[in-house]
């Protein structure tokens, strides 16, 4: 099993940033990718960025427009989501993920509890 663990969400104003941070323990094994969903208020959860094992490939949803950045600590298990311009239709639970994988699976074995970010305008 690998147990994931966000933090870094909360209240913040329209146009801010935020990083969120996201570690993986337990059975990481040798390749361990990772990555982040969001799910708002009524919808369904969505893919938005993941990182492979190594840290050498990233993959965002196409509606991100590059606000978004994925980065992983060289070596580690740890992960982190920073947002820049924030806007409100990004207030969500975001869910760290992760597979015992060199790329994240489309549907990965392992989930953390969710971090809420709320954006007020």
């Amino acid at each position: 099993q690998v147990q994931l663990v966000e933090s870094g969400g909360g209240l913040v104003q329209a146009g801010g940033s935020l990083t969120l941070s996201c570690v993986a323990s337990g059975r990481t094994g040798d390749e361990c990718a990772m990555g982040w969903f969001r799910q708002a208020p009524g919808k369904e959860r969505e893919f938005v960025a993941r990182i492979s094992s190594s840290g050498a490939t990233t993959n965002y949803a196409d509606f991100l427009k590059d606000r978004f950045t994925i980065s992983r600590d060289r070596g580690g298990n740890t992960i982190y989501l920073r947002i820049d311009s924030l806007k409100p239709e990004d207030t969500a639970v975001y869910y760290c993920a992760a597979s015992n994988s060199v790329i994240l699976a489309d549907h990965p074995s392992y989930w953390g509890q969710g971090t809420q970010v709320t954006v007020s305008s």
